[in-house]
């Protein structure tokens, strides 16, 4: 089941597409045995429903999922009954009404919650030894896209000025220096050791004469 869209895609533009989605469950809501999913993506949220009255092996699927599973659908994209929109979502309008449901992995109970006021309040030793679960969490993305386009802005800017970016070694041979150096064995040469890069200062002079 391969994606075709990702979570925050979907609009009224989409209504009865065939859509395939892959992501987390972000929460499970039971209303007179239909069910409906929350699916996260790094993207967004869709909404999914599972109706057991017309499909009743897929409905008893969908009752063993926990939050944070990793699953698939494969469904119609419906709009939403009048009074359920959510206009807070970009996909608020629009459920996709599943047909197919492929279980990647079922979660265990996750050690913290995952949203930015619960996961704020979890001790950072916590969140820490659960950092794939941290990174999840919308603050924390953020956080990371953020980082990505104040670094791409700050090369973008040095290509257009004809710079150009050279990744020095982190590996070199020991050198007279005052300063504590960290050593690294070789496997290839029992006995014999790199050190890490205490400065790139040599790098760039080198690169200097050379003319780059």
């Amino acid at each position: 089941m391969k994606r075709t869209h990702h979570c925050a895609q979907l609009t009224l533009a989409d209504l009865n597409a065939t859509v395939s989605l892959l992501g987390w469950v972000d929460s499970i809501r039971d209303h007179g045995g239909i069910l409906f999913i929350d699916l996260r993506d790094r993207k967004g949220i869709t909404q999914v429903k599972f109706d057991p009255h017309t499909n009743p092996e897929l409905g008893a699927q969908a009752a063993h999922i926990k939050p944070e599973s990793v699953i698939g659908v494969f469904g119609a994209v419906v709009g939403r009954p009048e009074g359920t929109v959510n206009a807070h979502l970009p996909t608020g309008a629009i459920e996709v009404d599943a047909s197919a449901l492929t279980i990647h992995n079922i979660s265990d109970t996750p050690p913290f919650p995952l949203d930015d006021i619960g996961g704020d309040k979890v001790n950072e030793d916590l969140r820490l030894t659960y950092r794939y679960l941290d990174l999840r969490r919308p603050k924390m993305r953020k956080n990371l896209q953020v980082r990505h386009r104040a670094a791409k802005s700050i090369r973008d800017y040095f290509d257009s000025q004809e710079f150009i970016e050279v990744e020095t070694p982190a590996l070199f041979k020991s050198t007279p220096e005052g300063a504590r150096e960290y050593l690294v064995p070789s496997r290839i040469h029992p006995g014999e050791f790199y050190a890490l890069s205490q400065s790139p200062q040599q790098f760039k002079q080198i690169l200097m004469v050379a003319g780059v």
